[in-house]
């Protein structure tokens, strides 16, 4: 982690403003997730320290690892994981993240739900939605949508919105404008779209949670 790190969050948060000023939108609108995947804690200090205090990441044991201590130091942290969640690993997600944004089949909405109800806590989801229909990437069919959201919601599950990673190297604003109409016509208010390199196309097209990691942390810890 460069030692700049007060100095790369607020470009991002520049960055963040300009494109919400070009929308209409208030900054405040938009949640800055700082990817730390792969980075340790010597890496994630810097940016607590200046102040972030929302962070995502992509595996339950990775977080586990290395966010129980820093969050002894950062109480007020949210932890969201955005990376794909195993059925076996809901219990530990659970307990461990304040949101996730990988909900995206009936068995993972069964394995959830028992696990908050063991848990005694409901924690936000986003349901992901397999956007660009890439058989390699996870992610809801757009056709498999409308059942999915109704067995969420009959598990009672928090649905915080809608979230999709399009597909690479292909313009990302029309993705992104389907997410945002599917958003809308299923009554859910979160959109978590947008990275490091596009999500000023994503603020402009609706994202409420971006998620950003190379903007921040350079490359791969």
């Amino acid at each position: 982690m460069p030692e700049n790190a007060a100095t790369l969050l607020t470009q991002v948060q520049d960055r963040i403003a300009k494109a919400c000023t070009i929308a209409r939108r208030e900054p405040a609108d938009v949640t800055l997730i700082a990817v730390s995947k792969t980075h340790g804690a010597d890496a994630i200090l810097p940016l607590l320290k200046a102040g972030q205090r929302v962070f995502g990441e992509n595996r339950v044991q990775e977080a586990a690892a290395k966010w129980p201590a820093l969050k002894d130091q950062f109480p007020d942290v949210q932890l969201h994981l955005v990376g794909q969640l195993q059925s076996n690993k809901a219990e530990d997600a659970v307990v461990l993240f304040d949101a996730i944004h990988s909900l995206d089949r009936p068995s993972l909405v069964a394995a959830l739900a028992k696990a908050m109800d063991k848990a005694g806590r409901r924690v936000p989801c986003f349901v992901q939605v397999n956007i660009g229909a890439e058989e390699q990437k996870g992610g809801c069919a757009l056709a498999d949508l409308p059942a999915l959201l109704e067995q969420a919601r009959g598990a009672e599950i928090p649905l915080a919105g809608l979230m999709c990673v399009p597909p690479a190297d292909i313009e990302a604003a029309p993705f992104f404008a389907l997410l945002d109409k599917l958003a809308r016509d299923h009554g859910l208010e979160g959109r978590s779209m947008g990275m490091s390199g596009d999500f000023e196309t994503a603020i402009m097209l609706g994202a409420t949670h971006i998620r950003v990691g190379t903007a921040l942390f350079g490359g791969r810890g």
